[in-house]
């Protein structure tokens, strides 16, 4: 299966959930355009009450569709949008990939892989309980986070509901995504 982008959202105003939409427009250094998250600098309100100037390594938040149904599995209803994140992939293993990876989505836009979205009790908020559904632990007892990844805009473009995503992995030794 070749990896898709299955929804696109956004939303200009601070809000959990994030609509649908036919089309967004990444821009290069900023973000989804006329998205709350867009900028240079950190725009989630908890970094910026942490220190306003940090650079937004969280312009652009991906979810793998897949976690929809691992989550459905145990009664909880979410779809895309619904957890904040810009777009919505199928068909990629994206908390396996390495900081650095460059995703090619749609004709033009590029991003670059950040780290791991750290969920928040807004998750719980949205829906009681499923909060514990993204956070996990492997087989050596080790966190698991599962709400999708950050990235950074390094080349602008349109993203729109089924557009390819192409998989560039960065060179030298590959460094596991951590929080971001």
């Amino acid at each position: 299966m070749s990896a898709t982008v299955t929804a696109v959202s956004s939303n200009a105003e601070y809000s959990f959930t994030k609509p649908n939409r036919d089309g967004v427009t990444l821009l290069a250094g900023l973000g989804v355009e006329g998205d709350v998250h867009a900028g240079v600098t950190v725009k989630h309100r908890s970094r910026v009450a942490q220190d306003p100037t940090q650079p937004n390594l969280r312009q652009v938040h991906l979810i793998h569709e897949e976690l929809f149904a691992e989550v459905a599995a145990e009664g909880f209803d979410v779809a895309p949008g619904e957890l904040g994140e810009n777009i919505t992939t199928r068909g990629i293993d994206l908390l396996g990939l390495p900081v650095g990876t460059l995703l090619k989505v749609g004709g033009e836009a590029v991003l670059e892989v950040t780290g791991l979205r750290n969920p928040c009790l807004q998750i719980d908020a949205f829906r009681k309980g499923l909060l514990k559904q993204v956070v996990g632990r492997d087989e050596s007892g080790g966190l698991v986070l599962k709400a999708g990844i950050m990235s950074v805009v390094r080349q602008g473009g349109v993203v729109r509901p089924g557009d390819p995503i192409g998989v560039e992995l960065p060179s030298g030794p590959h460094l596991p995504l951590e929080r971001v």
